[in-house]
């Protein structure tokens, strides 16, 4: 997760850290090594909006830390190898992957991955872990694979998708310039049941953050029919799942952009459409589309784009980019 500033407030994460503040939660950082990550473990304590607990070799972690000037007192340091837990969670991950292969040989030996010991502690209902943040120095792959064999999907979840939370500066649309896009991250070509889960999941993100009502566009070239190919059809058949799966959110498809966030535009295009013009949660119809649209509004637009941030894990978790700054 990154922010991009464009010589604009700060109001957004500003109030993100007031909640985390209010309820603060304990999160788990298993790239203790990296640089990046430590920093950034000094940042969080100075300002006081996490609990932080650290995985990997004790006396590396200090050491670097020492070296490289920063403090991080107050946070707990966890070492797979010497934990008082070793054996628990090695026999919980056996159990739990047996099905699929694993032996209890293998269990110990991932174990000692700070990720996978990192997502057992998240499971753990005895810890203190609320959620855990990996990808400075792992692929998607390496954090997600762990967290979908230990965690698994959210109830009534059947896909992980990832969105990013645009704030365009002096933006009049969405709500307030706030916008949620989804998929801009992980799934490359959704089907229209995955991509109805992706709306279903954003609109939940949106609330949860900004605590306002989601309302939800589901993004094509055509509005209404104006144009008629596989690619509208899939977009139509998501939005119909959507509105059938949840009937009391916000939604409406398929819609062109200006259709979807411009209310003068939304009249003639889409007159009668539930949203008016006012969207606030946009979902993309493939990977192309999510990730060329948030770098488009980041750049020409100077909006904070913050993630990829996961939805649909049974806990939070949150996959960084590698090229994220502390």
């Amino acid at each position: 997760m990154y922010k991009q500033i464009g010589g604009i407030d700060m109001a957004f994460i500003e109030e993100m850290k007031q909640k985390a503040k209010s309820s603060l939660k304990t999160i788990v950082l298993p790239e203790a090594t990296d640089v990046r990550v430590l920093e950034a473990t000094q940042m969080v304590l100075q300002e006081k909006y996490a609990n932080i607990i650290l995985v990997g070799e004790k006396e590396k972690i200090e050491k670097l830390a020492k070296e490289k000037g920063f403090s991080i007192t107050g946070a707990t340091i966890v070492e797979p190898a010497t934990s008082s837990k070793k054996e628990e969670y090695a026999n919980a991950f056996y159990e739990l992957r047996k099905a699929k292969g694993m032996t209890e040989e293998k269990a110990q030996e991932l174990l000692l991955n700070p990720v996978y010991y990192g997502m057992l502690m998240v499971k753990d209902e005895e810890t203190e872990a609320d959620g855990l943040v990996s990808g400075a120095a792992h692929s998607t792959s390496d954090t997600l694979r762990p967290a979908l064999q230990i965690l698994k999907t959210a109830p009534g979840t059947k896909l992980v998708s990832a969105f990013f939370v645009m704030v365009v500066p002096d933006c009049k649309y969405g709500e307030n310039g706030v916008f949620v896009f989804g998929d801009c991250g992980l799934n490359e070509s959704p089907s229209p049941e995955e991509l109805s889960e992706i709306a279903i999941s954003s609109s939940k993100s949106f609330e949860q953050l900004v605590g306002k009502e989601a309302k939800v566009a589901m993004l094509s070239y055509s509005t209404y029919g104006s144009a008629h190919s596989e690619l509208t059809e899939k977009t139509i058949e998501a939005t119909k799942l959507v509105k059938e799966k949840a009937p009391e959110l916000c939604v409406d498809g398929e819609l062109q952009l200006d259709a979807a966030i411009i209310p003068e535009i939304a009249e003639f295009k889409a007159k009668g459409s539930n949203l008016k013009g006012e969207a606030n949660v946009l979902i993309f119809p493939d990977l192309n589309a999510g990730n060329i649209g948030y770098k488009l509004v980041q750049r020409f637009a100077k909006a904070e784009a913050y993630g990829p941030l996961c939805q649909g894990i049974a806990k939070p978790v949150n996959d960084l980019s590698r090229g994220c700054s502390s």
